[in-house]
C-alpha cells in the first residue's frame, strides 16, 4: 500500500481554517502536518520533506496592509528560494481564500513563463464594498491543466471574503491567462451556466467571473471559495431538501478537490 503523501499546512498569525483543512487532506488520504509560520521561516528547508503545501483561509496579520500582503512579504524575505524550488520540483501548492491572496501577492500565480516571483494579478476589495459570506456556484474549466479540478464540472461552495475581486495588471496579462487556460474555475449563474459578472452570483466583481487560477503546469492552484468548508453533506444549506429528494451526497463535494490532489501525488 502506498504511503500517505505528506502535506504542509501553514498556520499562525490570523489564518484560521487549519482544522477543516487538515481534515480534508486526511479524509482524502494524505498525511497533513500543521506548521506555524515562525517554524517554517526558521527552517524553510523542511519543505523538502513534503509533497504538497497549503496556504489556508483566514485574515493573516489582520489584513491590515491588504489581504495576504504581510504574510507574503514575510515569506518572500525568508523562504522565497525554497518556495520556488518546491514548485520547480513538481510538488503541489493549494491556496484558499486568504491563501489565494497570499499566493498572488507572492507572485506564485499565475506563474506565467515559469516566473513565480512576478506579480501580474491582484485580489482587491469586493465591488459591493463589504465582506460577503454565502454560497455560490463554480464552474470548473475543462481545458484547464489544473490537477485539483480534473473531472469536475460544477460545484456549490461557500465564500467568505472582503477582498476577492481578481484584477490583472493589464489586458495582455488577462489575455494570456485565458489563452493558456490558467483560469481553473469561474463564478456562474446557476440558472444559465454562464460566467457571472454581477452580484450576487459573482460576489466580488472579479473580471471574467474568475474565481480561481492555476499556473500553466496545473500544479499550483488558488481559489477564493472554500472547498474545505464543504466536507460533509450537511454543510450545504439545503442538505435536508437534498436528502428528501434522494440527492444527498456521501461526502461534501469540496472533498473532491483534495482527492484529486492525493490521487495525483500517488
Amino acid at each position: 500500500m502506498a504511503s500517505k503523501p505528506p502535506v504542509l499546512i501553514i498556520t499562525g498569525y490570523g489564518v484560521n481554517c487549519e482544522a477543516e483543512s487538515r481534515h480534508a487532506w486526511q479524509t482524502a488520504g494524505a498525511a497533513p502536518r500543521l506548521v506555524h509560520l515562525n517554524d517554517l521561516l526558521e527552517n524553510p528547508a523542511q519543505l523538502t520533506r513534503f509533497k504538497a503545501l497549503m496556504f489556508i483561509g483566514g485574515f493573516s496579520f489582520g489584513d491590515h496592509m491588504g489581504s495576504g500582503e504581510a504574510l507574503a512579504l514575510r515569506l518572500r524575505s525568508r523562504a522565497e528560494e525554497k518556495l520556488v524550488d518546491f514548485i520547480r520540483r513538481g510538488h503541489l501548492v493549494l491556496g484558499v481564500c486568504n491563501g489565494f491572496q497570499v499566493m498572488v501577492k507572492l507572485g506564485l500565480l499565475p506563474g506565467l513563463d515559469g516566473n513565480y516571483l512576478r506579480r501580474s494579478v491582484t485580489l482587491t476589495h469586493n465591488d459591493c464594498g463589504a465582506f460577503q459570506n454565502f454560497w455560490i456556484t463554480l464552474r470548473f474549466e475543462p481545458e484547464s491543466p489544473c490537477v485539483f479540478t480534473r473531472g469536475l464540472k460544477e460545484m456549490p461552495l461557500p465564500i467568505r471574503h472582503g477582498e476577492g475581486k481578481l484584477v490583472p495588471m493589464d489586458k495582455a496579462t488577462l489575455a494570456r491567462i485565458e489563452k493558456e487556460h490558467c483560469v481553473a474555475c469561474r463564478y456562474i449563474d446557476p440558472t444559465t451556466g454562464a460566467a457571472a459578472v454581477r452580484f450576487p452570483h459573482n460576489p466580488n466583481g472579479s473580471v471574467n467571473g474568475i474565481a480561481g487560477l492555476c499556473d500553466p503546469t496545473g500544479k499550483v492552484f488558488g481559489l477564493m471559495p472554500h472547498p474545505e468548508a464543504y466536507l460533509f453533506p450537511e454543510n450545504h444549506p439545503q442538505w435536508q431538501l437534498q436528502k428528501l429528494a434522494g440527492r444527498l451526497p456521501r461526502h461534501g463535494l469540496g472533498l473532491k478537490i483534495f482527492q484529486n490532489a492525493v490521487e495525483f501525488l500517488h
